[in-house]
Formats: C-alpha cells, sequence, structure tokens
C-alpha cells in the first residue's frame, strides 16, 4: 500500500514512520525546504533554534517515548526556570503554588481561591464542562480579581474578540497538562525531525521537500496528489493541513462535509527573536498583562538553556497570535523592530537597542485554533467522505492545545487506522 503523507511537521512524520514500519510505502509531502512544520527551527551557530519557542511538560509522555525510541533521551533537559508575569510595570513570580500565595497583585483570600480553582482543574476530569466557555467559570470560581489581572489580558492576548466565548474544557487542558518542570532537546527539536526523515528513509519512505500539494482527487481508482513537481498516484492519503486547507485541496469532498468541517477561525503565530549580548531578564517564560504592548510574551530562551550552547548570544522571542490579515503578519522585520524595542525597556529599564546584535522573525499561518465553545461538533473524523482520504491535524487534538505530544499520539491513531 502507498500512503502519501501531507505535511512534514511531527504529526505527519510520526504517521509516516508508523505506517513505514508496518510495511506501508510512505511518500511525505512538505512546503517548506526542512522538516518540522510549525515546530521547526533554524542555524543558530553550530545548533538548532526552533522558529516558534519550544518546549515540553512531563505529562508529554508521547513526546518522551519518541525521543527515547529515536535514540534522543540523553539530550532531553529538564529545568525548573521561573516565569514571571508583567503587571503595572512590575514582574512578579508566578509558577507555583507558592509563589501564586505570594502575589502581590491579588489580595491574600483571592489567592488562595485560585489556587483551589487550580487544584480542582489540575485533579479531575473535565466531566460537565462541555458546551460551557471559561471566562464566566473563571470570574466565578476564580474571582473577579484573578480573571482581571491575570486570565483576562491571556486570553484576550490570544483570542483577541473571541476571548469570551473560549471552550471551558480548553481552559481545562491547559492548566491539566502543564508542569513546573520543562523539557527541551539540547541542540533543538530539530534533531527529531531529523532523525525521524532518517528512520522514513531507512525503511524505504521517500520524503519530499520543498513540494506543494495542488489537489487531491480519485481517478480511475486511486487517489491521485498533484503536486507543484507532477502528479503522485498512491492508495490512501493522509493530510495533516488544517481542515480549511485540506477541503480547499479536495473538491470530491461534499458541501455538508464542508459546512461542518471547513468551519471556525484560526490564527497565525508571530515570532520575532532578538539576540543580545547579555541577559535582558532572570526569568524563561513571561506572560505580558499590561496593556499597550505590541507582544503577549517575552520568552528569554537562554534562561532555561545556557547561551554557551549558542555561542554566548541570549535570545529572546517576542511572540504574538493574530489573525492572518492582521498588518503584523505582513510588516517587514526592521519595521516590527522598531515597534517592539521600545517596548522592552518597559520590562528592564537598563535596555538599550545596543545589546541587540541579531535578530530573526518568523511567522505561520493556521498555527493557533479558536477554540470557542462550539468547537466540538466541528471536529473531522479521521476518515472523510472520499474513500481513501483521510485527515488528522493539530485541529483535532481538543480539548489538549496544539502541541507535539498530542500530535504523536493523534499521528499514531491515524496511520492504525489507515492500516485497518
Amino acid at each position: 500500500m502507498h500512503v502519501a503523507v501531507l505535511g512534514g511537521g511531527i504529526l505527519g512524520l510520526t504517521a509516516a514512520l508508523r505506517l513505514a514500519q508496518a510495511g506501508a510505502r510512505v511518500t511525505v509531502l512538505e512546503r517548506e525546504t526542512e522538516a518540522g512544520g510549525l515546530a521547526a527551527g533554524f542555524r543558530v551557530g553550530p545548533v538548532w533554534l526552533e522558529k516558534f519557542y519550544h518546549h515540553i511538560f512531563r505529562s508529554d509522555r508521547a513526546m518522551i517515548r519518541l525521543t527515547e525510541e529515536l535514540g534522543l533521551d540523553d539530550r532531553l533537559i529538564w529545568q525548573a526556570p521561573r516565569n514571571p508575569t508583567f503587571y503595572q510595570g512590575e514582574t512578579h513570580r508566578l509558577d507555583s503554588p507558592l509563589t501564586l500565595l505570594r502575589f502581590p497583585p491579588l489580595r491574600l483570600d483571592e489567592r488562595l481561591r485560585m489556587g483551589a480553582a487550580m487544584a480542582y482543574l489540575r485533579l479531575l476530569p473535565p466531566l460537565g464542562m462541555e458546551g460551557k466557555p471559561a471566562a464566566p467559570w473563571i470570574r466565578r470560581w476564580m474571582g473577579s480579581g484573578p480573571y482581571r489581572v491575570l486570565w483576562e489580558p491571556a486570553l484576550r492576548a490570544k483570542f483577541g474578540p473571541l476571548a469570551e466565548e473560549i471552550a471551558l474544557p480548553w481552559f481545562w487542558a491547559r492548566v491539566h497538562d502543564r508542569s513546573v518542570e520543562l523539557g527541551y532537546l539540547r541542540g533543538g527539536f530539530q534533531q527529531v525531525y531529523e532523525r525521524l526523515v532518517e528512520q522514513i528513509r531507512a525503511l524505504g519512505g521517500d520524503i519530499r521537500t520543498g513540494v506543494s500539494v495542488e489537489r487531491v482527487a480519485c481517478e480511475s481508482g486511486r487517489m491521485v496528489v498533484n503536486t507543484s513537481a507532477g502528479p503522485l498516484p498512491v492508495e490512501r492519503v493522509l493530510s495533516t493541513l488544517p481542515p480549511r486547507v485540506t477541503s480547499a485541496l479536495a473538491p470530491e469532498l461534499p458541501e455538508d462535509y464542508r459546512t461542518r468541517y471547513a468551519w471556525g477561525q484560526a490564527y497565525g503565530a508571530h515570532c520575532l527573536i532578538i539576540a543580545t549580548d547579555r541577559r535582558l531578564t532572570d526569568g524563561y517564560w513571561m506572560n505580558i498583562s499590561d496593556p499597550g504592548f505590541p507582544f503577549m510574551v517575552l520568552v528569554e530562551h537562554t534562561n532555561l538553556m545556557p547561551a554557551g550552547d549558542y555561542g554566548g548570544r541570549h535570545l529572546i522571542y517576542l511572540g504574538n497570535y493574530r489573525a492572518m490579515d492582521d498588518p503584523l503578519m505582513q510588516a517587514e522585520k526592521e519595521d516590527v523592530l522598531a515597534q517592539f524595542l521600545p517596548h522592552i525597556s518597559r520590562i528592564n529599564p537598563a535596555f538599550r537597542p545596543e545589546w541587540v546584535t541579531e535578530s530573526w522573525m518568523f511567522r505561520a499561518p493556521y498555527a493557533q485554533p479558536i477554540v470557542t465553545v462550539d468547537y466540538r461538533d466541528h471536529i473531522p473524523p479521521l476518515d472523510t467522505p472520499v474513500a481513501g482520504l483521510y485527515q488528522a491535524s493539530m485541529f483535532q487534538v481538543y480539548p489538549h492545545d496544539r502541541g507535539q505530544n498530542y500530535s504523536i499520539l493523534l499521528a499514531e491513531q491515524a496511520a492504525s487506522r489507515i492500516l485497518s
């Protein structure tokens, strides 16, 4: 059986590996010049760095298991960095029950109430949460203070005007899945994707990068994938692309299917990365709860991994999720630098633009599904009405947020379904 896998991210590569291990012939088609999808890296000196900040949690057992299988587990480093919140012009550490108890922007009773609600979300399954929005639940059980100070700024930064409609099960998963310790693959997660490519090829699979998919159709009883490099006839097709993109590529999908599953909205990811000649903060992940910032999060990667790994560079991500037609998604890097850098001085008044020695900028569409309360009703099944066409993407890992771990689990389910 010959299977075409559309998309060379962690989901597509894992599915391709499992299919190849079972004896299928696989061809992976990836538009970019390297594998990895949204988690792909670029070279900073001798090592890889992700275009969009990445780490894993202790609960990400599928990802941990895959690094072991690929012989990379000795490079998986666990740290418990400081994770602050910037609120009313001050930086406050907020990454554990103890730091929550010491969080001065909230009253003691608000801290205790929020801590109890967080413990509930961590310990219990999301029974009875489906169809309910997160924002009213947070205000009711954590209180208006925690919502106003912490959760409302975070939801609005991530989802914009739809913040009040975000599903409670998604919020449950965000709290439930996280751990104090964070894992990072020393040298970059790109090593996972490169190793997956090696193993797939060793099993006879074909990885074609720099190839765009133009159409998927059934012709004379076989699936044919038309690409920028010519047609590819196969028996099965697994699309790991967003449902809206899959529907656009497969004209044989019926209209009622498109109406239900090529649905909803997604934001794009935007990251400006700067290298500085000195440390900017003492934290790793800083949520911005003050208004007026042009970025929603500041991630100082070299407070998780040593700057020495990157030739002494201190590496900082300034990240956003935005609508794909937002002006930021089309802006030139120099204009974004001019817009972003003055705001860093609000966090560290000593900062000077002369500290910046290098910069990079990346953007990607369909990076964050907008998980409103009716999201679950629009999650596509693995099978489609077109015989031989399957789809599995991060849009189907709900209630969990998009991430490598849940993409791996879904990839293995998809491969098993195709083989059955």
